[in-house]
């Protein structure tokens, strides 16, 4: 049955035989940019593997890196404290937050200020107390700080779903300074910063040469099904 359209299909490539030619020009043009685009890929991922990373920072003490932390978005850092506290640190980049351009672009501040989360649980607690503060080379300021509730068996912590707290800067001088060293004592402070931006460079180090690898692999892989088509058309 397939054999009348499979002769026609033939028989008006054979009296317009401009359409293969247009095709055959498609296919090359494609091949051309995947292969542009997979050389430009190339030579970026080589740059990029000769850059000299930072010195090798370790964190202060007691914090010790989670393992795994470099291949995902959760906490990087963690320490017990006191009757089975136990206290996670995340941490990102200014730049991830307001791009770069945006109305609070500060220039190198982006390089120097980091937003670093930090999770205080305790042993029975449902709920976590919440901190985001910016962390500065000499300094620590607190953002904001909010209840928010723990997943009972997946571990991680939910985006609230109520009242978040107020306004940091409204509360009283006192309990803002009682804040401060509620955390301070826990070990969150300036000192932090050395090993979060160095770790942050390493993390957005492989994350851009894994970047550039899969894009390429996944080009290749394309460029590779539209060769088998060509052969398959031209057989």
């Amino acid at each position: 049955m397939w054999r009348k359209p499979l002769a026609a299909a033939t028989n008006m490539a054979l009296r317009h035989p401009w359409h293969n030619t247009a095709f055959r020009r498609s296919t090359n043009l494609s091949t051309a940019i995947n292969s542009m685009l997979l050389e430009s890929l190339k030579d970026h991922y080589l740059e990029v593997s000769k850059m000299s990373p930072p010195a090798k920072v370790s964190p202060p003490k007691p914090f010790t890196v989670l393992k795994g932390s470099l291949d995902g978005n959760g906490p990087v850092l963690k320490r017990s404290y006191g009757n089975g506290e136990e206290i996670k640190v995340s941490v990102m980049r200014l730049a991830s937050i307001v791009p770069s351009g945006g109305a609070e672009d500060n220039g190198d501040d982006g390089i120097n200020q980091l937003f670093v989360h930090v999770d205080v649980s305790k042993p029975g607690q449902l709920e976590n107390v919440h901190f985001l503060c910016g962390l500065y080379p000499d300094a620590l300021g607190i953002h904001s700080v909010s209840m928010r509730s723990k997943a009972e068996n997946s571990g991680f912590l939910l985006v609230p779903n109520q009242y978040a707290g107020p306004v940091f800067q409204d509360l009283d001088e006192g309990i803002r300074d009682a804040l401060h060293s509620y955390i301070e004592e826990r070990g969150i402070n300036e000192s932090l910063f050395p090993f979060l931006q160095a770790w942050l460079y390493v993390r957005d180090h492989r994350n851009l040469m894994r970047w550039f690898k899969s894009v390429g692999t996944f080009i290749n892989e394309n460029n590779s099904a539209k060769d088998r088509i060509v052969v398959s058309t031209s057989s």
